[in-house]
């Protein structure tokens, strides 16, 4: 069904890019907040990423591609979009206000370890993001990640790899960061 959607749409139905659209923003956008880190940056990169897919629709070879296409398409936009530097913003989290059921303390150390990766991730480079959002969000072999960043596939493991290493550095200042505020306290 994706390939005769796909085909179509490179003809110029815009009823089946409309479908497409339907089927692959939700999975793009994802990709491009996990790399922004920001929604109004996401939106745009999508937004973006779905003109430029319109446009480069014609162009491509293989209609069975598209899902890897569409993600070096979302890697591109929201990489160039961290790198334009846009605006600066804070995302703030709405937790449940709910006094029946108060959080245990399993919830409340998941919401903690999710805050600290948050942390450390938005110290990271988009392209580094972007690698990590590939392998461990996507799943993607890194065969499949060289095709999507138009890379050789030791390029991708090296960048993973560095990519990792950075987060773990990142990670670990801000654990430094955190117990020296709480020694002076």
């Amino acid at each position: 069904m994706l390939r005769e959607l796909v085909e179509r749409a490179a003809k110029g139905d815009e009823e089946a890019f409309a479908a497409l659209v339907q089927v692959s923003s939700d999975r793009l956008y994802a990709v491009a907040y996990r790399i922004l880190r920001d929604p109004y940056l996401a939106e745009d990169a999508l937004q973006q990423t779905l003109i430029t897919i319109w446009n480069e629709l014609p162009r491509l070879r293989d209609p069975d591609r598209f899902e890897a296409w569409s993600y070096r398409v979302i890697v591109r936009a929201s990489t160039a979009e961290a790198k334009r530097g846009k605006r600066a913003t804070t995302t703030l989290r709405l937790l449940p206000d709910d006094a029946d059921e108060a959080p245990g303390p399993d919830e409340f150390g998941a919401v903690a370890e999710r805050d600290r990766l948050d942390r450390g991730f938005r110290k990271l480079t988009a392209d580094q993001r972007a690698v990590l959002v590939l392998h461990h969000y996507l799943g993607l072999t890194p065969v499949d990640m060289a095709e999507v960043l138009g890379i050789p596939v030791g390029t991708v493991g090296s960048r993973l790899h560095y990519a990792t290493r950075a987060l773990r550095a990142a990670l670990e200042a801000d654990e430094r960061a955190t117990s020296t505020e709480e020694r002076s306290a």
